[in-house]
């Protein structure tokens, strides 16, 4: 097992650490001479490095997609963590274990699947219910949708992590259907299931995440449509309309034409789909960002370029309003504070109705 990983890093300390090199550049100071840009990885998260002394003689020692040993320094540029390299080499496999080096998520693949196939099971629609089953019947499906990321970078950058966005989904489909007046649940979850399963052949994940040939050729809507038009070929016969409800969610789950949607959403299913595709993938880059920046100084971390904006650390923003040593209450004890005494305008009218509800 290597040791340490990115996780156990900590600011102006000199480590000596084996990490997988995402990306690579060779740029150029003002000198002329080069000096190294990269991102490594390993499956506690992820760095960006750059080194600039002794360049040359390492600089076409490794490439994209190979295993380095790396000894620098952690500090924070720009309130974000980055590793100044003095020393690298480059790894043979023989001196690696490979299962040190991926971003997995944090539940195990086969429960998650087992739990999917749960979810299949209590489908009302049988024509839905088949058809996925048929789908994740397949074992080469099945295999891929087990360990297939679902981005290469956005959110849920890991190994797993489709499986973890769509149960994720299905949860929020689960919440938030019945709330709507004429939503059909097992549609929304259908298409919670269906909508990114191109994302098994689009991406490559054998190592670092990237794309697929077919993938930068047609894109994982294109992919989605075709793998469900094969299973939907076979018998038993799937009813042409619902088929046509089912493609439509797939091709607009993105919601936007400028954001890659063919189509946009066009009936409430489709929409409420996007909207929680969207809040996912959102609250997800979030997690994401702040644990990436946990060495970031102050309240807010630095720039989130897939959020387009720095974000808060509330706890940590809230704590320095308190006296030293007085805690900072949890969600839930706010939540109770709030709702057994309400001290505010906005409190007392939201208190009215809840009591006017019971």
């Amino acid at each position: 097992m290597k040791s340490p990983y990115i996780g156990d890093l900590v600011v102006n300390e000199v480590v000596t650490m084996q990490l997988l090199v995402v990306s690579k550049e060779i740029r150029q100071k003002r000198t002329g001479e080069p000096y190294l840009v990269m991102h490594l990885v390993d499956r506690t998260g992820e760095l960006e490095a750059k080194m600039w002394d002794s360049v040359t003689e390492v600089m076409h020692s490794f490439d994209r997609d190979d295993f380095i040993k790396v000894k620098g320094l952690l500090q924070l540029y720009q309130n974000r963590s980055q590793l100044t390299v003095h020393r690298l080499r480059r790894l043979e496999e023989h001196e690696i274990d490979f299962a040190d080096y991926f971003p997995c998520s944090d539940r195990d693949p086969e429960q998650m699947f087992s739990e999917l196939r749960s979810i299949v099971t209590d489908l009302r629609s049988e024509p839905l219910r088949l058809l996925i089953d048929k789908i994740l019947d397949d074992p080469r499906i099945a295999e891929k949708y087990k360990i297939a990321p679902a981005a290469k970078s956005v959110h849920h950058a890991c190994r797993g992590g489709l499986l973890e966005h769509v149960l994720s989904l299905c949860q929020l489909a689960r919440l938030t259907a019945p709330h709507y007046r004429d939503v059909d649940e097992d549609l929304v979850t259908a298409g919670a299931i269906l909508h990114d399963i191109g994302k098994i052949e689009e991406l490559s994940y054998s190592r670092s995440f990237g794309y697929s040939a077919e993938g930068q050729l047609l894109g994982h809507i294109v992919i989605g449509l075709r793998i469900v038009a094969e299973k939907i070929a076979g018998p038993p016969d799937f009813p042409p309309k619902l088929r046509v409800l089912l493609e439509h969610m797939i091709l607009s789950h993105h919601g936007e034409l400028e954001f890659g949607s063919p189509k946009m959403p066009a009936f409430p299913e489709a929409l409420l789909l996007h909207h929680l595709d969207n809040l996912d993938s959102k609250m997800e880059a979030m997690r994401s960002a702040f644990k990436r920046d946990r060495h970031a100084e102050g309240d807010f971390t630095g720039w989130v370029s897939s959020l387009d904006r720095v974000l808060l650390r509330k706890e940590r923003f809230l704590q320095a309003e308190k006296p030293p040593g007085e805690p900072v209450p949890t969600a839930s004890e706010n939540t109770a504070e709030n709702t057994a005494e309400p001290t505010t305008f906005f409190g007392e009218k939201l208190q009215a109705v809840l009591d006017w509800n019971k």
